[in-house]
């Protein structure tokens, strides 16, 4: 590429990023201006106040606000006071995960042969609340990003509270504060396998236990089961990043600056420099640290008031929450490496990158059972894109998804942010609680893509019900719909790989020796126990012997508690100018995002443009819609093997033809079905739901290219006179079955019907047994 070439493409770059900083910059001051209107009590349009004159000064109302807010605050540091005191006791004691249920512990993988700090707990019975052994177990995993475990128990409405309250067994995945030595996330993997194994020889009798992964958890999830398919059901998988490097680069509002920290950093060099000065640990206070730089706001002011204004009721929670939120874990060296270099800069599960124990690659594709992808538009650590991108990337096309026999649901919620993803008790009622309640019926889905939507009604006696309907939808669209701007901004992020292998080369070759030779672990054992984070916690509790008079004089305040009145003009003068600090804080963070963002891509995608690619195109890359589906592998190979078959590929080809198409499904249509098949089931073949659905899947590619040639060749994959009339016989037995009449078949479908019948011809016989044919059973 010339000179004037790079130089003209480098021009056209920095227009894309100054126009998007500008949009990022008068969205910023619009919100901030917003803010502080709503701060002041003015009017929107003409910023006329909203009270007609300012309340006269009251000595009494000044000094009872003076007396409430000196209470207030010691009442506030003896908080933090009794938080700094219970971390203090946790790191001495050993931290024990944050779960609201008693529990037992089945397997301890410290005891393993290839050690690691993982163990299967077992979660008791709720008091009142039978499980049932024979119902699906459910195996939680919860995220280990630098804090314990315990989130998806952590309150009674919780992941683990809704499967318990339904009844079913719950296992919980756990881990300890301390790495074994040596231990790699391969290892970790293989233990969770044994966990599923455990699981499953608990309960011989009940459907694959489902695997719920939470963020960190999810892609842990994700290894699992496509190591070891057989052992694992539905993999539900919540706030979970999957593909990295994903979202939408857009104008306005800022999109995940997560994703710039590691080419703002120069790549995975510094995860290993500060496991190296940690003597081959890597403290988690750091990746907690950087979740809290994402919101300053909250982090140094938002939380704190909101404790302080509300200091008679808010300790419990706000300790509550510490309890989980203060606990910092240990990573090995090998693990967090392994972390960055596959994962958050490589970028490489789905992709087929990444290796397991026996030097296969993991390859989702193996997983056969369905999964379920929970993520919210307010989530600014795994936006969507991340979560459902890896599908576009791995797949490819809807027909690959359905000649798999993938079943893969994806569920979104507005506004709800990374942590109210697993913490919410109002999503644990409501997604979770749903997700728990329809596992069952997905299985029996037909393979394909779909969306999954939840209302909210009202009953007759003014109880609030979920309704939960499925939405069938084409991977091509769902990709389109969610990446804006066709995933052009991905491409930078090769340059950050590159660029993070060469840095992590440098780093290993000239500065690694000299700080493994320096660090050792009382060393080590400083750094962390002055890390902020901790520092600001052990500093205000009873190893400060400076605030011993705390407790006393905060028992005092409670014993003369004397609060000021809700509408005292001090109180709300208190609460606009916390406003204010907190728009400030807000406004400073957007500004931050947008200049990190228009630098990274100043940065990487001049790099981009000039050494790996030849440029950035301006619109959106070829998508798979845009190729002839019919020259797709998965379509050709069944087209070419439409006659091949027999009785069950009959079945799931007829299951096609007569299923409504283009329509919404609400969760009642498809248990319909699910009682209707198990009605009949002596007519259906004794297969794994999974093998059913790539037959079925296979079927309507069939179908949906070649319609009338698969009614054709029904008779050739009937050949056999008893298959024949067997297959009549459901065929009768279901258009007459009363629950399908009371919901009449439309035109479309009569037709079909008629259709399959006039060239199967007449039946035979009504009385023949309905004993399945020899080879359908497998």
């Amino acid at each position: 590429m010339d000179a004037e070439t790079l130089l003209s493409q480098s021009q056209d770059i920095t227009a894309k990023i100054t126009h998007v900083l500008q949009k990022r910059t008068q969205h910023a001051q619009r919100h901030l201006n917003e803010r502080v209107i709503d701060a002041l009590g003015l009017d929107h349009n003409d910023s006329v106040p909203a009270s007609a004159a300012p309340a006269p000064f009251n000595p009494l109302n000044a000094w009872q606000y003076a007396v409430d807010a000196a209470q207030r605050s010691l009442l506030f540091w003896d908080t933090l006071y009794r938080r700094g005191n219970e971390f203090v006791e946790r790191s001495v004691s050993g931290p024990t995960p944050v779960l609201h249920f008693d529990y037992d512990m089945l397997l301890d993988g410290r005891t393993f042969e290839r050690p690691v700090n993982y163990a299967l707990l077992q979660l008791r019975p709720l008091e009142g609340v039978g499980v049932d052994v024979r119902k699906r177990p459910y195996l939680i995993i919860d995220p280990r990003a630098g804090h314990g475990p315990g989130i998806g128990g952590f309150k009674d409405d919780s992941q683990a509270g809704v499967a318990l309250r339904a009844g079913y067994p719950v296992y919980f995945v756990v881990f300890f504060r301390d790495p074994e030595p040596g231990q790699t996330l391969l290892d970790v993997c293989n233990a969770e396998q044994r966990f599923v194994r455990k699981v499953r020889s608990l309960h011989p009798d009940s459907p694959k236990p489902a695997i719920i992964g939470n963020c960190q958890g999810g892609w842990a999830a994700m290894m699992l089961a496509s190591s070891d398919p057989d052992e694992t059901g539905p993999i539900v998988i919540s706030g979970a990043p999957m593909s990295y490097w994903s979202a939408a680069w857009s104008e306005g509002d800022g999109d995940n600056p997560m994703r710039y920290a590691g080419g703002m950093l120069g790549g995975a060099w510094l995860a290993s420099y500060a496991a190296d000065l940690g003597n081959g640990t890597f403290d988690g206070a750091y990746l907690v640290q950087n979740f809290e730089n994402l919101n300053p706001a909250n982090t140094f002011w938002d939380k704190y008031y909101h404790l302080y204004s509300n200091i008679d009721t808010e300790p419990p929670r706000y300790l509550e929450f510490e309890r989980w939120w203060g606990s910092y874990y240990l990573m090995n060296r090998e693990e967090i490496e392994w972390i960055t270099h596959n994962l958050f800069v490589g970028n490489k599960l789905w992709s087929g990158g990444v290796k397991n124990s026996s030097g296969q690659t993991f390859d989702l594709r193996e997983i056969r059972s369905p999964i379920i992808l929970f993520a919210s538009m307010g989530d600014n650590i795994t936006p969507p894109q991340q979560a459902f991108n890896w599908v576009t990337d791995l797949y490819g096309s809807t027909e690959e998804i359905k000649a798999r026999g993938q079943v893969i649901v994806g569920l979104t919620h507005k506004d709800i942010g990374h942590l109210g993803i697993f913490v919410s008790g109002k999503v644990a009622k409501k997604e979770h609680a749903q997700i728990v309640s329809v596992l069952k019926t997905i299985e029996t889905f037909p393979p394909g893509l779909y969306g999954m939507t939840i209302d909210e009604v009202r009953n007759s006696a003014g109880e609030v019900e979920y309704v939960v309907e499925f939405h069938e939808r084409r991977l091509e669209e769902i990709s389109a719909r969610i990446n804006r701007f066709g995933r052009i901004d991905e491409k930078p992020f090769e340059a950050v790989a590159e660029v993070s292998a060469l840095n992590q080369r440098l780093y290993e070759l000239f500065a690694q020796p000299f700080v493994q030779a320096m660090a050792n672990e009382t060393g080590a054992r400083m750094l962390r126990q002055f890390h902020p984070l901790r520092w600001q916690r052990w500093a205000c509790s009873a190893m400060n012997p400076w605030l011993g008079w705390l407790p006393v004089a905060a028992q005092w305040v409670r014993d003369n508690r004397q609060r000021a009145s809700p509408d005292n003009p001090w109180s709300k003068l208190e609460h606009s100018g916390s406003q204010m600090i907190s728009a400030s804080l807000d406004y400073f963070r957007e500004m931050r995002d947008a200049a990190a963002e228009a630098s990274f891509f100043s940065v990487y995608a001049n790099m981009y443009a000039t050494f790996l690619g030849k440029g950035i195109p301006d619109g959106a890359p070829a998508q798979a819609g845009a190729i002839n589906p019919r020259e797709l592998p998965f379509v050709r190979a069944a087209l070419q093997a439409i006659g091949d078959g027999g009785y069950t590929e009959a079945l799931a080809r007829a299951a096609f033809l007569l299923s409504r198409k283009g329509e919404s499904f609400p969760l009642a249509r498809f248990e319909l079905r699910r009682e209707i098949a198990e009605t009949y089931a002596e007519y259906f073949p004794d297969i794994s739901f999974d093998h059913w659905r790539r037959i079925r899947g296979e079927q309507e590619i069939i179908v949906s290219f070649e319609p009338d040639e698969a009614i054709a060749t029904l008779p050739k994959l009937l050949s056999d006179s008893e298959d024949r009339e067997r297959f009549l016989q459901l065929l009768d037995k279901v258009t007459s079955d009363e629950r399908v009449l009371n919901a009449p078949l439309d035109a479309a479908l009569k037709t079909a019907v008629e259709r399959i019948r006039a060239v199967l011809g007449p039946r035979v016989s009504r009385k023949r047994s309905a004993r399945l044919p020899e080879g359908t059973r497998t």
